[in-house]
């Protein structure tokens, strides 16, 4: 089957995730997809290992269409979980690593997740179990005469009871193996369990799957500013990726490190399951750092290469290019140096340089091309991929004229099914078919879109989108702070930066440096702010709303020395990628 406008190779009639792992497997049964550490999985025995997982999350009640989370590194046992529940027929809930414990069990409760798969944290961390623990309450037993929360399809939870009492509709979670909390299973339970779901209710489960089923709930701050959980079904997904993969030339034979987390829609999806369909050798990456970064591109072990330009520039003046195996490099960022393209195509060598834009609610909008002049992949992220129409309009809704700026608006199999649960913020961003982004873009004569501003008030912190109304709504869980105000500004270290300006409740007398130091171990430390302003009171427009560019200008006033005072301002140290 080749849908209409499909790329050149034509997209394989799997339709589903499920389907396409056993048509890979039955095809190419011992081509090694992940590859952690000394760690080898190949096709056929991550079809194998997904087929267990599902009979496992089977045998503890989980239905088709239930919401099933993964909170964990990227390792081999987060690719496993992942493709196990969809063969179970489940949507996944991925959950960032960098997630604190009040954000992931927002998270949880928003999507009404039964089960909760955890890996294990970076070392020297608390295990998620207890991280979650502390925003959720601790495990409740069920009563003495009767399973109150639980039903005959509960597993072998050996009381019943819920792993997290603020969690109500979570009814097990799966901790790392030798890891005892209260209330959890271990895999090894779980896979016990398995014996009492038969391999052909299971394979039932999975092939009774249809393209237009949930696969995913990604969370985002989404075109809307706050956090929401944007669902995505089987077919767009394979039929997205399809074209990615077909663009990037991804294969069987590359070797692919996957730097985005596997909880992020790319690590998900152009990583875990784009390598999957195409055959390629996926290498999880749980932590980026430069020497590790370093050792596999001089060990010749890498042929693709995806990340931010910051990446690529690291590679070329901090690695040994001698000998080296990188044949595509894909930037994914609004405007990549000209400079930069130049030297990664004549100086390293490298076959072909992509540049994209997506966006969680519209999946793969658009890409360079093979053959794309180096100004062309500098300036714009490329023309849409097949499938995919896009408009730039100006606040009348009318198409603007080639080169002039407009809002980004893009129709076809890519934009999302919605937001879980919210019909009305759905109904906000998408009008006719057409999704509104959010973003403000170009497109030249030629077709090629230009992204150059973002039309609300996210910013992004070291390439993550910070939602300003998340993090006030996170100041605000402190009981010294009456309203909170944050905004982004240019920083040259990680793009932009937050700022926080916060009113404190009366008689209260919040210290800047230690809100910031609550902020690192309750919020992931992007969306922390960089420093902190106590005052009086919050400034308002004619609308009664908070003026955010007045607080804009103020900020820069104060980065400037002007008007900040020691005992009234914090400052946080610049955050790290992680």
């Amino acid at each position: 089957m080749v849908p209409d406008g499909g790329s050149a190779g034509g997209v394989p009639d799997w339709g589903t995730i499920p389907r396409m792992l056993r048509d890979q497997a039955a095809r190419h049964p011992g081509v090694t997809v992940i590859a952690d550490g000394d760690t080898r999985l190949t096709l056929a025995g991550l079809r194998d290992r997904a087929a267990l997982i599902a009979r496992g999350l089977m045998a503890l009640g989980v239905e088709r269409g239930d919401r099933v989370a993964i909170w964990g590194l990227n390792d081999v046992h987060w690719a496993a979980g992942a493709y196990g529940i969809w063969d179970a027929g489940a949507v996944i809930v991925p959950l960032s690593s960098r997630y604190k414990g009040i954000e992931a069990a927002e998270v949880l409760r928003a999507t009404g997740a039964r089960v909760l798969i955890m890996g294990d944290n970076l070392d020297g961390a608390p295990p998620f179990a207890e991280v979650l623990a502390l925003a959720a309450g601790a495990h409740v037993p069920a009563p003495p005469h009767g399973r109150a929360y639980g039903g005959p399809d509960d597993g072998d939870d050996a009381d019943g009871g819920r792993p997290y009492a603020g969690l109500p509709e979570l009814r097990h979670a799966i901790v790392p193996e030798g890891l005892p909390h209260p209330g959890a299973l271990q895999p090894s339970a779980v896979l016990s369990a398995a014996a009492r779901v038969s391999e052909r209710a299971a394979e039932e489960r999975a092939l009774g799957l249809r393209p237009e089923d949930l696969c995913e709930i990604m969370s985002t701050s989404g075109t809307t500013g706050t956090p929401k959980g944007v669902m995505l079904d089987h077919g767009q997904v394979v039929r997205g990726y399809w074209d990615w993969a077909e663009i990037v030339t991804l294969a069987e034979g590359d070797r692919y490190p996957v730097i985005a987390p596997f909880a992020h829609g790319f690590g998900l999806n152009a990583g875990l399951v784009a390598g999957v369909m195409r055959g390629a050798t996926l290498i999880p990456v749980r932590t980026f750092t430069p020497g590790g970064f370093r050792e596999l591109v001089q060990e010749g072990r890498i042929t693709i290469l995806a990340g931010a330009p910051t990446l690529f520039h690291r590679l070329l003046d901090e690695v040994d290019l001698t000998g080296h195996s990188v044949r595509v490099a894909i930037c994914g960022a609004a405007a990549v140096p000209a400079e930069l393209i130049h030297r990664l195509l004549r100086e390293a060598g490298l076959e072909r340089v992509i540049n994209a834009y997506g966006l969680m609610e519209g999946t793969v909008v658009s890409m360079t091309r093979a053959g794309d002049p180096v100004e062309v992949i500098a300036s714009s992220t490329g023309r849409p991929v097949p499938g995919i129409e896009v408009r730039v309009v100006g606040d009348d809704g009318r198409d603007v004229p080639a080169g002039e700026r407009g809002e980004i608006l893009q129709r076809g199999y890519g934009v999302m099914r919605g937001y879980w649960g919210e019909p009305d913020k759905t109904a906000e961003v998408i009008e006719d078919g057409w999704l509104h982004t959010g973003d403000i873009g170009t497109l030249d004569g030629d077709g090629n879109l230009a992204v150059v501003d973002r039309k609300k008030e996210l910013f992004i912190v070291n390439g993550f989108n910070v939602s300003p109304a998340e993090v006030e709504g996170l100041l605000l869980h402190r009981r010294d702070l009456a309203q909170a105000a944050v905004v982004g500004v240019p920083d040259e270290r990680s793009g932009e930066a937050g700022r926080a300006f916060v009113v404190p409740r009366p008689g209260a007398a919040p210290d800047p440096a230690e809100i910031i130091g609550w902020a690192r171990g309750n919020m992931s430390n992007y969306k922390v702010p960089r420093r902190v302003f106590v005052v009086d009171a919050l400034p308002v427009n004619a609308n009664g709303k908070v003026d955010k560019a007045r607080l804009r200008a103020e900020a820069a006033e104060r980065d400037r020395g002007n008007g900040s005072s020691p005992s009234k301002t914090g400052e946080d140290p610049p955050p790290g990628a992680g």
